[in-house]
């Protein structure tokens, strides 16, 4: 056990405090200091420091795993909570091996670090895997200026604001681009750790009677507490990279498949999409945010990008079924569009805020997705039954 209140950890920059700014493609600019993982020729000539859509998150809580989530691969994130970095870094909280964020935007980075599963400062972190940050900055001002003007590409940097906004601009946007091939795994793996009982969601262990049910992973870019609350369910579990064909996947034998989360334009992953639609009514399908849009596209439905998304763990949805409400987990910038649900898919869910879609089901497929994250991690466990709900469909049927 390490003793993160041991002054090791309280580690200063590598490199004296650097004003900088985080310039967004409108032109408008926000001041703060660098720190992080900077290039030093760039600090001393001016420049580019890190590029990438500049978003916000509402969590107060989370942002180890927003930091390890692929769903965020290409975007300069912001958190709203003011002070982040005193709890440090773990190695249990990380949701992919490394950091997928381009840049990280703070109000106040804890100087220090208290919390006895920490084993290294943030600014250690962020050095350590190539992220640069801005602390200092009005988060406030920045994210109500996002909900106004809408998310859009930025970049962190020093010198000249002229030429940063012009980086900024020609920079492209997230609107059709397929980054799943920058963080699907890179070969087929077994997947057989759970959450050692850290969960305290009772759903946790009723999927541990009687057969085991082998899952399917298609990894778009996929969290593994996902992976660990499958495994919870007493499901086997194999991953496999997004691109991996229909037919490879049916010769692994699975009692279902699960369309992962991932980052990018849902409209872009078109091999994703003609595999979901050969995949259609073979083993029963839960697909959640990007494996949600991918269903959805695969059943003839259309997405488009919302103006500045839904990132955090307070996102109020109903269950159309039930009338039960559930605070949820999400991260995406893309939705599926009402209208164009076609007859014989269900809309499901749908998130209070916008009336934007949630879930939806497709009964003759035995298919069914939802756009938030039930594994919770970050965030609250109200969606823990959708783990369970597809592993009664797989138990209750046999594999064509």
């Amino acid at each position: 056990m390490t003793n993160s209140s041991v002054s090791n950890l309280d580690q200063p920059p590598a490199h004296p405090p650097t004003p900088g700014w985080i310039a967004l493609a409108d032109g408008t600019r926000f001041p703060g200091t660098l720190f992080g993982a900077l290039n030093p020729s760039i600090l001393e000539a001016g420049g580019v420091q890190s590029v990438g859509e500049a978003v916000f998150t509402t969590g107060m809580t989370g942002y180890q795993e927003v930091l390890t989530d692929p769903s965020y691969c290409d975007q300069i994130v912001t958190m709203t909570a003011p002070q982040i970095g005193n709890t440090g870094i773990n190695g249990v909280d990380n949701e992919a091996s490394r950091s997928h964020v381009s840049g990280f935007v703070l109000t106040e980075p804890s100087p220090r670090v208290s919390h006895w599963q920490s084993d290294q400062s943030l600014h250690s972190y962020l050095v350590n895997q190539g992220v640069a940050a801005i602390g200092g900055v009005d988060t406030r001002a920045l994210t109500l200026h996002i909900r106004t003007h809408g998310a859009q590409m930025a970049v962190l940097g020093t010198g000249d604001f002229d030429t940063l906004v012009d980086h900024a601009r020609g920079a492209p946007s997230m609107e059709g681009r397929d980054l799943t091939g920058k963080v699907t795994c890179k070969e087929v793996h077994a997947w057989a750790e759970g959450t050692q009982g850290w969960w305290d969601g009772v759903d946790a262990i009723k999927g541990l009677q009687g057969a085991q049910p082998h899952v399917v992973v298609i990894d778009f870019g996929i969290k593994q507490n996902i992976l660990r609350r499958l495994v919870d369910h007493g499901c086997r579990v194999t991953v496999v990279p997004s691109t991996t064909s229909s037919a490879d996947i049916l010769a692994h034998r699975p009692d279902g498949v699960f369309l992962s989360n991932g980052p990018g334009d849902p409209a872009a992953v078109s091999q994703g999409v003609k595999t979901v639609q050969e995949l259609l009514g073979k083993q029963p399908l839960f697909g959640i945010c990007l494996g949600h849009q991918l269903l959805c596209l695969a059943l003839g439905a259309q997405t488009s990008k919302l103006k500045f998304g839904h990132r955090g763990i307070n996102q109020p949805v109903r269950d159309e079924a039930t009338g039960r409400i559930e605070v949820t987990s999400q991260n995406h910038g893309f939705v599926v569009d009402v209208p164009s649900l076609p007859s014989g898919v269900q809309m499901t869910h749908v998130h209070l805020n916008d009336g934007t879609c949630e879930g939806i089901a497709h009964p003759e497929s035995q298919a069914f997705s939802v756009q938030y994250h039930p594994e919770s991690s970050a965030g609250p466990h109200d969606s823990g039954y959708l783990f369970q709900r597809f592993v009664d469909a797989m138990t209750g049927q046999s594999v064509k």
